[in-house]
């Protein structure tokens, strides 16, 4: 799977590798033309050089004593010149008259034939005399061509060297300055949850992107419109069968207390079992509509401790596993937090009932209040790998248990806890432990 790729480096990549290829394509381009120069300047070199050594050879060996005498020409040099040009000065028979300091005794391998030779040490160009019975050679070093050739293309290409990281960075500072439109709607777009549809304002973007902010307003007024009739109908229907059900439940018991001993009480009692489930799971739609709706966000405050001490107290008067339920707490002060004490309630009554129905019933829940203000609470149960510690989040999702159950009250508590920036962790065994299970509440850190 490819992984995810940023449009501002993408970019940047294609931007600086094209502006490099394109100044080296150029620096390339510039030193095959300045080879071409350079070429063109040292074959005049060696012509003109060759052309007035001509006359200048002819006086000399009209003056010699022996002109047939193969002679070098000395000249004062400095130690640490070096000598460019080399020549020879032959006869029509080939044979070497005259050469230059460095040059060799042996004739060049040039023909004596007007013009330029090519050959493995260097280019030739010979000249004559109009009779063609003396011969001018001169030659220059490849490898100073060479070396010419290669500063000058240093020279060209240095200034590039400098210039791409000077490109990178205003590549870099222009891509990101034009793409902060872009990464200001993905960030709006991505605040976007089922508790926050508003539209998103248009301010600032520019005009190719305000058909796709268009598009996104339209997808959250149809979600908006959506959630909140799935809001309406879950609230309703949860109100609706409320009463019936409690009247059904209430006959039923009453039905129940006629008919002691009948063979058709079993029936009954399985009539009643079903009510109270029914009743049960229209109770935690009613939660869930209410936690769709938003209820814990508010700009209101409450007390961790008062309200876990409310809803132990409530289960400790109405549970038959009173004497299960610990309460212990580090707090040295009332812990305030943001939120609706209403919708921290519902978390705490799903969580502890779930530790209760769920848990081993030989085992204590155990209920404690960190010196943060966190809330934790632990039950004996099954050591759960992580898939099921994930699995157990989703509605209606339910982990290894025969215990009655809506799989409601965990995704129920998380809803309402994301809507107070809190999070609810959940482990699996219980640390220092070999099984165990327990459900924090983490609120977030109040500066």
């Amino acid at each position: 799977m490819r992984g995810m790729r940023s449009l501002a480096g993408q970019l940047m990549l294609w931007i600086t590798a094209t502006i490099t290829l394109l100044w080296l394509v150029a620096v390339g381009f510039g030193a095959f033309v300045m080879h071409d120069e350079f070429g063109e300047i040292f074959d005049s070199a060696l012509q003109e050089t060759a052309e007035r050594l001509v006359p200048l050879v002819v006086d000399d060996l009209k003056h010699r004593d022996e002109p047939d005498v193969p002679q070098r020409i000395e000249a004062t040099r400095g130690p640490s010149e070096e000598e460019y040009l080399t020549y020879q000065v032959r006869d029509e028979t080939g044979r070497v008259l005259l050469h230059s300091h460095t040059a060799p005794a042996q004739p060049f391998g040039a023909p004596l034939k007007v013009g330029f030779w090519e050959g493995r040490k260097g280019r030739i160009y010979t000249a004559a005399t109009l009779d063609e019975t003396i011969f001018v050679q001169v030659q220059d070093s490849a490898k100073e061509r060479r070396e010419a050739t290669r500063e000058g293309s240093l020279a060209l290409l240095l200034p590039v060297l400098l210039i791409v990281p000077v490109t990178i960075t205003a590549v870099w500072f222009i891509v990101r300055r034009v793409l902060a439109p872009v990464e200001t709607l993905r960030a709006a777009i991505g605040e976007k949850d089922g508790g926050n549809l508003a539209a998103i304002e248009a301010a600032g973007l520019p005009q190719e992107l305000r058909p796709i902010l268009r598009s996104v307003n339209l997808l959250l007024a149809r979600l908006r419109a959506v959630l909140a009739a799935e809001r309406e109908f879950t609230s309703n229907s949860a109100h609706e069968l409320r009463t019936p059900l409690a009247g059904a439940l209430a006959q039923t018991q009453l039905l129940l207390s006629e008919l002691k001993g009948a063979p058709e009480r079993a029936r009954a009692q399985q009539i009643e079992a079903s009510l109270q489930k029914l009743t049960k799971l229209t109770e935690k739609l009613l939660q869930l509509a209410r936690a769709e709706a938003g209820i814990g966000m508010t700009e209101n405050t409450f007390d961790v401790a008062a309200v876990v001490g409310v809803v132990v107290t409530d289960f400790q008067r109405a549970s038959a596993d009173a004497g299960r339920i610990r309460l212990t707490s580090d707090l040295a002060a009332p812990a305030f937090q943001e939120g609706a004490a209403d919708a921290f309630a519902i978390v705490l009554r799903n969580l502890v009932e779930n530790a209760l129905l769920h848990g081993r019933a030989d085992a204590p829940v155990d209920i404690h209040i960190t010196g943060a203000g966190n809330v934790r609470i632990r039950n004996g149960a099954p050591r759960m790998s992580d898939e099921e510690l994930a699995a157990v989040r989703k509605r209606f999702a339910r982990g290894r248990t025969l215990a009655a159950g809506s799989g409601l009250g965990l995704s129920i508590a998380e809803r309402l806890l994301g809507q107070m920036q809190a999070s609810l962790v959940l482990t699996s065994p219980i640390p220092g432990m070999p099984d165990g299970f327990e459900a924090e509440i983490v609120f977030p850190a109040r500066g």
